[in-house]
């Protein structure tokens, strides 16, 4: 009888936004039958795989500066007559392949974000050390009808990618040329995959697209939110990232009428002066961003806001930086993303003049931080002497703690039993920091 073959270990490190995250996830799922188990650390990986965002210059460095240090371990492995595997996926993937393979000869393959549902032919042609070594044209339609319903379910909340791509071209983003065209999966198969997800425990799906509000399924992201609704054991749905001119009627009455639908909601501005979103390519105005929060909360009053801002945009003019900071104060935000403006090659931006000092870039982000931490400490203040219903993930950092999320995504610290991890549980609101809650369960549960 022959030894069995020795466990593959498998190592993902991931860069970036949530699509990344499921990405991750799905790519560990197609490796499992070939034996690969997680490693804690590259140094023990037979498999080393990063997953890449292309969104900020400093973020594609921080790659490189990695594969410095794995190629360093590939090499102690070696010595010790171990192989290592690299591989690149994701977004630099797509926009930088070539340059990674010059750059750093110890990559073994590079992987688009379309393309890693071949990760395990590509694995086999690399071992038997022929065949391609760059995968990165392939249609997100292959991609998702080989990837199939089955997951495994890592805790009670989960990521599911219902679109991908964009087709709006704002000026500063890569994402139209990393990821391509806007393609939806059909409803059918996001509905397969949230059941075998809910059947296994979860609670709460996240629905992932760079675009996620122009879903084109039937009915668009409305019809399938409410189908989503009626999977037994999905308590909880949420959605990001959205884009202001896909805000249709439909999903905001949802918002009043979807008691799974959570009342937080992801809606990225960028900057508040007209003339800066023109020159972004963002397809609104300021003012139509204000009327449109206004529809949105009078469908559900208590929805708390989440928004993204670049400033230092080129041609950022101190007023248009003002209005910027204006627009915050109209809205009141529950938490915020905001970056300095990152010149990204081959985009629009990159070419128009008025490029802003890093110090006055610097300077304006500290002032947006400084009023956005401001709405975040006083929504989460707010929450203070208030019961919330709040979804228990994981056993806290310290002994006898349990942490979750309320429906404004809010962590949520409590004292309480392992056996309420994975059930929905009212707890009265005690204290409030910038970024997290704390509080004490109901009566009737301590």
């Amino acid at each position: 009888m022959t030894d069995p073959a020795p466990a593959r270990r498998l190592f993902i490190k991931t860069y970036g936004c949530q699509m990344n995250v499921y990405d991750s996830e799905r790519m560990a799922d197609l490796l499992r039958p070939l034996g690969y188990a997680m490693a804690e650390g590259p140094e023990d990986a037979d498999l080393v795989v990063l997953n890449t965002c292309h969104i900020r210059e400093k973020a594609t460095e921080k790659v490189y500066s990695e594969l410095g240090y794995i190629k360093q371990m590939k090499l102690d492995r070696q010595a010790r007559g171990k192989s290592m595997t690299i591989a690149v996926a994701g977004c630099v993937a797509q926009a930088e392949g070539k340059e990674i393979m010059h750059r750093q000869p110890a990559v073994d393959l590079v992987i688009g974000p379309q393309a890693y549902h071949q990760l395990p032919e590509l694995i086999a042609r690399t071992h038997r050390a022929k065949g391609e070594r760059l995968a990165a044209d392939f249609a997100a339609e292959a991609k998702f009808d080989r990837l199939g319903p089955e997951r495994k379910a890592d805790g009670v909340t989960a990521f599911l990618t219902v679109q991908e791509g964009c087709d709006k071209f704002c000026t500063f983003c890569v994402v139209p040329y990393t990821r391509g065209a806007e393609f939806s999966r059909p409803a059918e198969a996001i509905l397969a995959e949230a059941r075998d997800l809910a059947a296994q425990g979860v609670r709460e799906v996240t629905l992932l697209g760079q675009n996620v509000n122009a879903y084109g399924g039937e009915g668009g992201l409305a019809a399938l939110v409410r189908q989503l609704a009626q999977v037994e054991g999905l308590d909880r749905i949420r959605y990001t990232t959205s884009h202001p001119a896909d805000m249709d009627l439909a999903l905001i009455a949802a918002h009043g009428e979807v008691e799974a639908l959570m009342p937080y909601l992801h809606l990225p501005v960028q900057a508040g002066s007209d003339r800066v979103l023109k020159a972004m390519n963002r397809a609104h105005t300021a003012e139509s961003y204000l009327r449109l929060v206004e529809r949105i909360r009078k469908a559900r009053p208590d929805m708390a806001l989440a928004g993204d801002f670049i400033v230092g945009f080129p041609g950022e003019r101190e007023s248009d930086f003002e209005a910027t900071l204006q627009l915050v104060v109209e809205i009141g935000y529950a938490s915020a993303f905001s970056f300095k403006y990152s010149r990204r090659p081959g985009t629009p931006a990159a070419a128009l003049p008025g490029q802003l000092a890093e110090e006055v870039k610097d300077e304006r982000l500290a002032r947006l931080n400084a009023l956005l931490d401001d709405q975040q400490k006083a929504f989460n203040a707010s929450q203070v002497g208030a019961t919330l219903p709040v979804l228990f993930e994981r056993a806290g950092r310290h002994p006898g703690q349990l942490s979750g999320r309320s429906p404004y995504l809010q962590a949520v610290h409590v004292a309480g039993p392992d056996h309420l991890i994975g059930q929905i549980v009212p707890v009265r609101i005690e204290g409030a920091a910038k970024m997290s809650l704390a509080g004490a369960l109901a009566l009737e549960f301590a």
